[in-house]
């Protein structure tokens, strides 16, 4: 196989980290209050600066929804009955928000120490066999 370009390398690094955080920002929004899925794509958007765009929310709000972590309802919108569909955060999901982010900020710290160096790092080379 030949070697993958580095803006594949790219994309497929950031599909896989939203893919990772996508229930817990998607969860971090509806604890502010119930949205819609339009909504909940612009608010993502917006507060990323572009950054953060999801094509897939379906799939994690519904995710969530069986984890029951998130409930949804519907709303009429207009005089012609015509409803929205909103989402809305369960206790559950909110102390699932609250473990997630918790360790999320442990992985994010260990990784920074990671990259940075800044961690004890063994100094002993090992051998050819791989044992000391």
């Amino acid at each position: 196989m030949g070697r993958t370009s580095d803006r594949n390398t790219e994309l497929v690094f950031e599909d896989n980290l939203k893919r990772a955080t996508s229930p817990m920002v998607t969860l971090m929004l509806l604890s502010e209050r119930p949205m819609y899925v339009y909504k909940l794509s612009q608010e993502l958007e917006r507060r990323s600066n572009s950054s953060y765009k999801m094509n897939f929310l379906y799939p994690v709000l519904y995710r969530l929804q069986q984890q029951g972590y998130v409930t949804e309802f519907s709303q009429e919108i207009t005089e012609g009955h015509r409803t929205r569909n909103y989402y809305s955060i369960t206790d559950e999901g909110r102390e699932y928000l609250d473990a997630m982010i918790k360790k999320y900020r442990e992985l994010l710290s260990a990784v920074d120490i990671i990259l940075t160096g800044s961690g004890e790092v063994e100094t002993s080379m090992p051998t050819e066999s791989g044992l000391e």
